[in-house]
């Protein structure tokens, strides 16, 4: 036998997705499309099914939006019922006159068995059933889901700050961040949706008030005059079947509505409603007493049936004693544990890997009077700028900086802040917020009233100001900022002039991996073939140490690929490196002109220099205290002789000495930038302008 095999085109379809389109056709189907009676039967059942699943399913949620679809399941099933009414109202009319089983055994049973045969009843029934559905139910439930709706899209500010502020603070991950947020906006698109849903159903119950008054007096009509029935038999036949119809589809729709209601009248927590009822509404025994005892006396009052009132009152009394007992014995087994040894409530979790927390590289702490300026929601731009200052930074020094990690920290000034470098507070400064910050650059025609204080960033003379006397400030010569821009300021300045530890060995490896998508074949040549990952993070950070930008990774990938058969010594490396970019080296001290305005060392001390070097080798370990004072104290005053002539204080020296005095200087004067002739390109004229080791 051959086995059934799909077509090739269905192969890649997933079944369960056709079951919507299916429906959707389905309901079509029927109502274009004259059904026999059994199918009715079938879908009239199918449609009573659907509704004691959802409300079973609306009773064991225990949150709204562990049901989300269920907006959509209250418009499907709407249509789903409208869709029989209309073919049962075919049958009805068609085949009405043949008796109350014509439209099939389901409207026959509701509308003989249920109500007794006596159609006027079944209106009754039917009216009241309509009414309860439309004016309570669904009317409440519409209500509930407008007002949550409402407070959800007002709440959703709040919450974000909360995840936001979690995020900062460490507490939650960014997976977990991204989860919430998700579930709140959930949340209001769910209420939302049950509001606009909860409409379908109330014009479901106004459509079935008319399906059934059209179905009464169309089946008078058609049994009178088309099929010669009397009047009373043409009543009885067509309205039994009519209010059968009715009550079909009226009682899924009040079963629907209810579990509506249920839905989002709840207040989420983790239990389903059952255990809420059973755990909070007959949870205290001196509720089920004072019942029972009500209800008891209401029982003895003569006329009352008193064997209901007086077993009931017995079942609740009996209740609350059993409750009062067993909450009186709670207390006790709960004092024997606390008495044993090996009950301790202190006792904590095991230890994991998981309460190890990684250091942040990068973070900023801000007192609570600061915390405006980090939260977008009430106006601070502060995190907009430091996404300008990392993309700012990636452009003009060549990667991409770890984020910074943004926490409040209630140890901190109101008005405070600091900047940690894993773990480890590299800067720190306080910004009034409200108020402007006045540097003086040196040129200013006056003085401002204001707290004195300096700015945090480069050190200068700074006052703060109100923002009355902004302008006249600026009047006088001040730069005046706001104080997100002097946090952002500092922050930049730091980041700039520790590049170099930024730079970690995960950061080259993505810098290499971004790289590999325009050169694959020089990037494999380099790492790991020619030299490891680890030496051409070390070269790139001493570029950094001194300033030097990774932009040209090119050039720096070219000639480390060059030298690496001769040498893998990262600061030979980094040597090399330096002339090949000494174009970029030079134009990024000197941006203009063809002339470079240096210091130089004098030729005796030079000499000095050269045999310090031969005998004590590259780290200069061996330099004479002597001189070393001579050379740090001639060098920082020829320095400082550059700065007042309004020139950037450059050093040139040999190739040879270049690591050596730049290492050496470099902890006193940051300022100073350290040249060797090989760096110089032949197209700049040298103008020496200070000797250092002249006068010794």
């Amino acid at each position: 036998m051959n086995s059934f095999t799909l077509p090739a085109w269905m192969n890649g379809i997933n079944t369960r997705a056709l079951a919507a389109p299916l429906l959707i056709i389905m309901m079509l189907a029927m109502m274009i499309l004259p059904l026999p009676a059994f199918i009715l039967d079938v879908l009239f059942s199918f449609n009573i099914a659907i509704a004691i699943i959802v409300l079973l399913t609306s009773l064991y949620t225990v949150r709204p939006l562990d049901f989300m679809v269920f907006p959509t399941v209250l418009l499907v099933s709407t249509m789903l019922r409208l869709s029989l009414n209309v073919a049962s109202t075919r049958i009805v009319l068609t085949e009405g006159h043949t008796g109350p089983d014509a439209a099939g055994k389901v409207i026959e049973a509701f509308g003989h068995f249920l109500i007794g045969g006596n159609y006027t009843v079944g209106i009754v029934v039917f009216v009241i059933l309509t009414i309860i559905n439309f004016t309570v139910v669904t009317k409440g439930a519409g209500r509930i889901a407008e007002v949550g709706a409402r407070f959800a899209l007002d709440a959703m500010p709040g919450k974000q700050m909360a995840i936001d502020a979690d995020l900062n603070a460490g507490l939650i991950a960014e997976q977990e961040a991204r989860r919430r947020r998700t579930e709140v906006a959930q949340e209001a698109e769910f209420y939302g949706a049950m509001d606009g849903a909860s409409k379908y159903v109330r014009g479901d119950a106004i459509a079935g008030i008319m399906v059934t008054i059209i179905n009464i007096v169309g089946g008078l009509i058609v049994g009178m005059v088309q099929h010669d029935l009397d009047f009373s038999t043409a009543l009885k036949n067509y309205t039994l079947l009519a209010i059968g119809d009715g009550l079909v589809a009226q009682i899924p729709s009040l079963i629907i509505s209810t579990a509506a209601g249920i839905v989002v009248s709840r207040v989420a927590n983790d239990e389903d409603i059952s255990d809420q009822l059973i755990g909070q509404l007959f949870a205290k025994p001196q509720v089920m007493i004072i019942t029972g005892g009500i209800i008891g006396g209401m029982g003895v009052i003569p006329g009352m049936p008193h064997l209901a009132f007086l077993l009931l009152a017995a079942v609740l009394c009996g209740g609350g004693y059993l409750l009062n007992k067993r909450s009186e014995v709670a207390p006790v087994a709960g004092d024997e544990r606390v008495d044993t040894p090996t009950a301790a409530p202190q006792e904590m979790e095991e230890a994991t890997w998981q309460d190890i927390l990684p250091v942040d590289t990068l973070g900023l702490e801000v007192g609570y009077r600061l915390i405006p300026l980090v939260d977008k929601n009430q106006g601070g731009e502060l995190l907009r700028r430091i996404k300008g200052i990392r993309k700012k930074f990636a452009q003009e020094v060549g990667f991409l900086s770890p984020p910074v990690h943004i926490r409040d920290n209630l140890e901190l000034k109101p008005s405070a802040y600091r900047i940690t470098l894993k773990g480890v507070e590299v800067g720190a400064g306080e910004a009034l917020s409200g108020q402007y910050l006045a540097i003086n650059p040196g040129m200013v025609t006056g003085n401002l009233p204001g707290a004195m204080t300096t700015d945090p960033a480069f050190g200068l003379p700074a006052v703060w100001i109100d923002a009355a006397i902004r302008e006249q400030a600026q009047a006088m010569g001040y730069t005046v900022v706001d104080s997100g821009t002097v946090i952002a300021t500092h922050l930049n300045h730091l980041i700039t002039s520790h590049a170099a530890e930024l730079l970690g060995r995960q950061e080259v490896q993505l810098l290499m991996d971004h790289l590999a998508k325009d050169m694959p074949k020089m990037v494999e040549e380099l790492v790991p073939k020619s030299m490891p990952l680890s030496t051409l993070q070390k070269v790139l950070q001493n570029l950094l140490m001194e300033g030097v930008h990774i932009r040209d990774m090119r050039t720096i990938i070219e000639t480390l690929s060059e030298q690496a058969m001769h040498t893998q010594d990262a600061n030979e490396l980094t040597a090399q490196v330096r002339i090949a970019l000494g174009r970029a080296i030079v134009q990024q001290i000197f941006p203009t002109g063809n002339e470079m305005t240096v210091m130089t060392l004098d030729n005796r001390l030079e000499r000095l220099l050269m045999q310090a070097l031969q005998t004590s080798g590259a780290d200069g370990s061996g330099i004479e205290p002597g001189l070393a004072d001579t050379l740090a104290s001639q060098t920082q005053a020829a320095a400082e002789h550059q700065e007042q002539m309004g020139l950037t204080p450059v050093l040139l020296v040999p190739a040879p000495l270049r690591a050596l005095l730049s290492r050496f200087l470099r902890r006193n004067l940051p300022q100073l930038k350290v040249l060797s002739h090989a760096e110089v390109p032949e197209t700049k004229t040298i103008r020496v302008t200070s000797l250092v080791g002249g006068q010794s």
